[in-house]
């Protein structure tokens, strides 16, 4: 019988039971589930394994690769800029990153970067790993290069380019990486165990990624002009890219976070609390309203489904995520099924992580299932 380990309050009994399930069952490897309810941690959750062959248990503290999760921690990064006034979101990126402006990109507006409708969602090929792990190359690229649709008239997935994007702004108005901003502007004052990349120190509590066999390819007969095979193929990014020294020595905000549920929780919850969490202040509640300042709502070309896009998170919206009610509230998920949901008109934030990716492209049908179980408990009718 698989053991859960960690804490659930009465009311959450049937997302530990849902862990145990899939746990048992072995769809689930191993995995963390936590949910904050206005500061307090109501699940903290963990069970499973931390490696293919179940012979290191998942800890309190294991760490697993977040892969497009990740952005959450990137968005909140840029919002913490905004709020302080360091970034305007309706200005040019080019003010900050005057090289940004070639390839008539001088009106792309950071709020265009945050909602994935710069037109910027890959690299014109060629445009390898090596060229995606040196930094100064990855941004000079996206510097020179033409938009691939009128930004800000849609939304195209800014799969792995937006971490760039986003770091390259933290960049030019801190003198700081992305990486570093994360761990000492909100990983550090939240005590929250996410960051980007992984510290050499972390590796042996970080659990190896276990691929589903599903990983991105181009279906035949598709126009290799269209933005979805010009995104996927100009992402470098792949499988067996994690759990590598290089990978996770590099900045890739977009998709090479570490962390756990908890740590997720408790760094996200400060937008589900309008702003101040753990005894401190990190947005202000104008700031945490600009997040639903409807950006883009139609079928995302590169994602192919409909996605309601504020600035730096989707939108609640059930064509997107099944089991989640409507409302104010912002999520987004990673490859393989880790996700983030942060609930403002309940003040929840649900976070779930794992190391058995699965199929799905926003959340796998495991992410659904906890979530369906969370807003049960809630006393939401979905």
């Amino acid at each position: 019988m698989v053991t859960v380990e960690g804490t659930s309050t009465a009311r959450f009994e049937p997302v530990r039971a849902a862990l145990a399930a899939h746990l048992e069952s072995g769809e689930e490897l191993g995995a963390s589930i936590a949910v904050d309810v206005d500061g307090v941690m109501e699940v903290d959750l963990w069970g499973g394994h931390a490696d293919a062959a179940r012979t290191a248990p998942w800890h309190r503290d294991t760490l697993v690769g977040l892969w497009s999760t990740t952005k959450t921690l990137s968005s909140l990064a840029a919002l913490v800029l905004v709020d302080r006034g360091a970034l305007d979101l309706h200005r040019p990126v080019a003010h900050y990153w005057p090289e940004f402006a070639a390839g008539g990109k001088g009106d792309v507006e950071v709020r265009h970067v945050l909602a994935h409708t710069s037109g910027l969602s890959g690299w014109q090929r060629p445009f390898t790993m090596d060229d995606l792990y040196d930094w100064p190359t990855a941004s000079a690229r996206l510097a020179a290069q033409e938009p691939w649709w009128k930004p800000g008239t849609a939304s195209g997935y800014h799969m792995q380019t937006q971490g760039q994007l986003v770091g390259e702004f933290v960049r030019r108005v801190t003198g700081r990486t992305l990486t570093e901003f994360v761990e000492t502007e909100i990983a550090g004052p939240l005590e929250a165990d996410v960051q980007i990349g992984a510290r050499e120190a972390d590796w042996p509590r970080v659990a190896a990624l276990v691929p589903s066999g599903g990983a991105p390819d181009v279906p035949p007969g598709l126009d290799p002009a269209s933005v979805f095979v010009r995104t996927l193929l100009g992402s470098p990014a792949r499988d067996e890219h994690v759990d590598t020294p290089r990978w996770r020595r590099a900045e890739l905000g977009a998709v090479n976070g570490h962390g756990n549920a908890r740590g997720l929780a408790r760094a996200l919850s400060v937008i589900s609390r309008r702003g101040e969490a753990n005894g401190l202040r990190l947005l202000s509640p104008d700031t945490v309203e600009k997040i639903f300042d409807v950006q883009a709502d139609g079928v995302d070309l590169f994602l192919g489904v409909p996605v309601r896009w504020g600035l730096g998170y989707a939108l609640a919206d059930r064509r997107t995520m099944p089991g989640m009610p409507t409302g104010t509230i912002c999520f987004w998920a990673g490859w393989g099924g880790s996700a983030v949901v942060m609930d403002l008109d309940r003040r929840v934030t649900f976070a779930y992580t794992m190391n058995r990716l699965g199929a799905g492209i926003l959340g796998s049908e495991r992410t659904h299932d906890y979530i369906g179980h969370v807003y049960e408990a809630l006393g939401t009718a979905n």
